[in-house]
């Protein structure tokens, strides 16, 4: 196995696959505190601050001379609702358990696929499987992510607003969807084609 693995990569490879196994675990660490801390923040549902995207928006800000107010267009900005509607609050708690769900699941996949490229398993039907997994799992999370915050950009507005505002958008890029779909595509055809040319190379010893 040793002989197998040193043909496949280097020791700087697998020192820098190494390296990419503990960065992975670091973010997950982080997106896990950083979710449960938003969590604690919003629970209360008072003054809960809100991340929103506005479509053709006009707001006043100190801008001009001497701190004159200045009229700009709003594109994204955190917005303070006295209290969210219950829909809306627990859409919040949910985007961010999602979110760190979806994060673990993928670092999860990419540290047991480093670990088996790690003992020289480069090519094989589970590595095929991790990458299909950690790709969909990526697609859904970047989808799913953003409508929940949606959900709770919407309830701050008709709070704020007595439902007078109107400015449900959908946050999510087509392009970053479509980008990744094809990401993960083509990766996992590579490790199709891979595993596939692994057992055809066998069958030929």
């Amino acid at each position: 196995m040793s002989q197998t693995r040193e043909r496949v990569m280097s020791r700087s490879d697998a020192a820098a696959m190494a390296l990419f196994m503990v960065a992975g675990v670091v973010i997950a660490v982080w997106t896990t505190v950083a979710a449960i801390a938003r969590i604690i923040e919003v629970l209360p549902n008072r003054d809960v601050r809100v991340f929103a995207e506005f479509a053709g928006t006009t707001g006043e800000a100190p801008i001009g001379p001497n701190g004159a107010a200045a009229t700009v267009e709003l594109d994204t900005a955190w917005v303070i609702a006295p209290q969210l509607p219950g829909a809306s609050l627990w859409a919040l708690v949910l985007q961010q358990v999602v979110m760190a769900a979806a994060v673990w699941a993928v670092v999860a996949c990419l540290l047991v696929l480093t670990w088996n490229m790690l003992r020289g398993r480069m090519f094989s039907r589970t590595n095929t499987r991790l990458v299909t997994a950690a790709g969909l799992t990526t697609f859904f999370g970047v989808a799913f992510v953003p409508f929940l915050g949606n959900m709770g950009a919407n309830g701050a507005f008709a709070w704020i607003s007595d439902r007078t505002f109107d400015n449900v958008i959908v946050a999510v890029e087509p392009f970053t969807l479509v980008l990744l779909a094809f990401v993960s595509a083509l990766a996992s055809l590579a490790f199709t084609v891979g595993d596939r040319l692994r057992r055809e190379t066998e069958g030929l010893v």
